[in-house]
């Protein structure tokens, strides 16, 4: 499988680009001619899709933006991170389709919030729930890309301990999770065990919609991610939340301040449903009981 990865600086640098353009009144095709550049280069630039973001490319956008120098450096500064490969990038075997911008904004968010219906989040999984999730994938899996993936996922999973950094993880997810056998009852059990312990820690809050909730928003949502990112001195700088939405066929990405919105408001409503995090670890410790019987 080839990727194209597109990178979250590739994704600011793209979004400001289109800011300075429109700030002038240039449409895409007459910006491209006074920068002396092809019309399929710059489509590329504004929607994040070249790897290959040359300086002086940018410093003739600038010049027919007429940018002052500070923008000019961010950009400049955008172009060269844009062309890093993250450490992902040598495991393109083990990705699924449409999961490699998931990854760059995963590791690149400060923040993300997962509502789950049916599956534990990825940075939750142990490595024998994933495992039994991969042998279920189609077309096959072979053992080697079994192997990739779940060093894929270690470290993926690793920024939730970064004694530097660590992610701030809010896990919020209906009880039916639990009640899929995924792997056997030995794999639940050391996987429900594995998440009461990640609750613990301070950057991780797992709250757990109950059976006992009849009906509520999230049904009609289904399973998202929140992702969120560090605030910038500059705000030009700054990546405005995405919310992912995974599917057997693809993957959908949503960044408009109205779709983020209706976003936030669905989570505060499966909040409002959810038990606290004290009732959900003690909901956790009589799941993994049940389990064990």
């Amino acid at each position: 499988m080839t990727i194209e990865a597109t990178t979250v600086p590739r994704r600011l640098l793209a979004r400001r680009l289109v800011e300075l353009r429109e700030s002038t009144g240039l449409t895409r095709d007459a910006a491209a001619e006074l920068a002396e550049i092809g019309r399929q280069t710059l489509w590329r630039l504004e929607n994040g899709r070249t790897s290959e973001v040359k300086k002086p490319t940018i410093r003739a956008l600038c010049r027919v933006y007429e940018v002052e120098d500070e923008d000019l450096n961010n950009l400049l500064w955008l172009a060269d991170e844009s062309r890093k490969d993250g450490w992902w990038q040598p495991y393109g075997e083990a990705i699924f389709p449409n999961t490699d911008l998931f990854i760059s904004l995963e590791q690149s968010a400060s923040r993300i919030v997962s509502f789950q219906l049916t599956l534990i989040p990825g940075l939750a999984q142990t490595a024998d729930y994933r495992r039994a999730m991969a042998l279920d994938y189609r077309p096959p899996l072979s053992d080697q890309q079994i192997d990739q993936h779940l060093e894929l996922l270690a470290k993926r999973q690793a920024c939730l301990t970064d004694s530097k950094n660590p992610k701030i993880f809010d896990i919020r997810i209906s009880e039916a999770v639990f009640r899929h056998l995924i792997g056997g009852k030995s794999v639940m059990r050391d996987q429900v065990r594995h998440l009461h312990e990640l609750s613990m820690l301070p950057n991780i809050s797992v709250r757990i919609v109950p059976f006992s909730i009849e009906g509520y928003l999230g049904l009609q949502v289904s399973s998202f991610v929140m992702l969120e990112f560090p605030r910038q001195l500059n705000p030009a700088l700054t990546q405005t939340p995405i919310v992912y939405i995974e599917n057997y066929a693809g993957s959908l990405y949503l960044d408009k301040p109205m779709e983020i919105e209706r976003y936030r408001q669905a989570l505060s409503d499966i909040e409002a449903v959810s038990l606290d995090e004290s009732q959900s670890r003690a909901l956790l410790q009589t799941i993994e009981r049940e389990y064990m019987a």
